[in-house]
């Protein structure tokens, strides 16, 4: 199985930034999507960016365009959301994926999930 394991979640206040990063151990070598969720308060989830293994191409939800930054390094197994200009609306949990394919846009292509990381923004 794979395992994922967030880290870096915090507080931060509105302009800030902050950077989570999610290791990823087991199964490993079959992974070709590693993503990005979050789930605010009230709303359901949502894809907020994701990056094909390789690295080379990548998909940011447009709430975050601009702002938000996904890296990976392949031999770490580890993505990093690098996160800039926070607003309070960037207020939530956020979830790291992985999926066995790519592209993986959805949240049901999705099969390994962090536990989630509290990202919380004051104004």
């Amino acid at each position: 199985q794979v395992q994922l394991v967030e880290s870096w979640g915090g507080f931060a206040q509105a302009g800030g930034s902050l950077r989570l990063s999610c290791a990823a151990s087991g199964r490993t070598f079959s992974l070709r999507s590693l993503a990005w969720f979050r789930q605010g308060p009230g709303k359901e989830r949502e894809l907020v960016a994701c990056i094909s293994y390789s690295g080379s191409n990548t998909r940011y939800a447009d709430s975050v365009k601009g702002r938000f930054t996904i890296s990976s390094d392949n031999p770490q197994n580890t993505v990093y959301l690098q996160m800039n200009s926070l607003k309070s609306e960037d207020k939530a949990v956020y979830y790291c994926a992985a999926a066995e394919s790519w592209p993986s846009w959805s949240e049901n292509e999705y099969d390994y999930w962090g536990q989630g990381t509290q990202v919380t923004v004051s104004s």
